[in-house]
């Protein structure tokens, strides 16, 4: 993970900040960044997005392509994770210093995303047991300023929903084998139900309080994160405790909840967002570094 280093009157001062609720860019303690989300950036995929939360900037291509369903659960696809940590984010990612954040990320990721209550992994089966619909998400990191988990969390889910499937058509030949045909129709395609898929809030401990999208400042200040997944409706899928330091009951208590708050509140405007961006079709202008 990227890091800064930070002076004791830094410190003192970003500590006084959070606990009169008033931190150095002038947030309140569960306010994000500014972000900016854009999609179809990527053409040779099936769906992509790109998400930019503050000074961090993410990619996200997904890929689908057939392959054979696992044998615990012939009727369902699944989702596979590939995190990319570019040396141009941080000097800190040069060389392979990366490859240890990036199968991190990767291995919270498939337990947020890869499961029947993220995603419907029922409607990614062809042929029970034979074939099915495997999506490779590939996640590229271009600039690191803190709060990797969530802008990636948002990022996926925005990819997903950009995500075009071909219509699949089983024939059966003369000796009773299956064919499978992919529709050549750009527009005879399936996509993917991405209501339930959760985003990820992430809560650090700094003094007595918690901050939500915390800089890389705030994160040198921070005793230890709780990262959270919520859903729409506002269950929480799936929470994990990252940093050295210890955090007690009642502070777990007030993080979870306010994780709730602050990702429920999230997806309304997520998910209006890329409604938006879907109507304008063709007509939409391309703003970003790939437009």
């Amino acid at each position: 993970m990227a890091t800064v280093q930070v002076s004791e009157a830094e410190k003192v001062y970003i500590l006084h900040g959070i606990r009169d609720d008033l931190r150095v860019d002038g947030r309140g303690c569960e306010d994000y960044r500014h972000m900016e989300i854009e999609t179809d950036v990527v053409s040779n995929t099936d769906g992509s997005a790109k998400v930019t939360l503050g000074h961090t900037a993410v990619l996200v291509g997904i890929k689908a392509e057939i392959g054979k369903p696992r044998p615990t659960v012939p009727n369902e696809g699944y989702l596979e994770f590939f995190v990319d940590c570019s040396a141009n984010a941080t000097p800190e990612f040069e060389g392979r210093g990366g490859e240890g954040l990036g199968t991190e990320l990767s291995n919270t990721l498939y337990k947020v995303f890869n499961n029947k209550h993220s995603v419907d992994l029922k409607s990614l089966s062809i042929c029970a047991g034979e074939h099915c619909w495997v999506l490779y998400v590939d996640v590229l990191l271009l600039q690191c300023d803190g709060n990797l988990y969530d802008a990636i969390s948002v990022a996926i889910k925005a990819a997903l929903f950009n995500t075009k499937i071909p219509r699949v058509h089983i024939s059966t030949d003369e000796e009773g084998g299956k064919e499978i045909e992919l529709s050549d129709d750009p527009y005879d395609c399936m996509r993917l139900n991405v209501e339930n898929v959760p985003c990820i809030v992430t809560l650090c401990k700094v003094g007595h309080r918690h901050v939500v999208d915390a800089t890389l400042q705030e994160k040198a200040c921070s005793v230890a994160s709780l990262i959270i997944s919520v859903t729409h409706k506002g269950t929480v899928t799936c929470t994990r405790k990252v940093g050295g330091g210890s955090l007690d009951p009642e502070s777990i208590f007030e993080m979870t909840e306010a994780g709730k708050r602050v990702g429920k509140a999230l997806h309304a405007p997520l998910m209006k967002l890329l409604q938006q961006e879907e109507r304008l079709g063709k007509k939409k202008q391309k703003v970003g570094f790939l437009g």
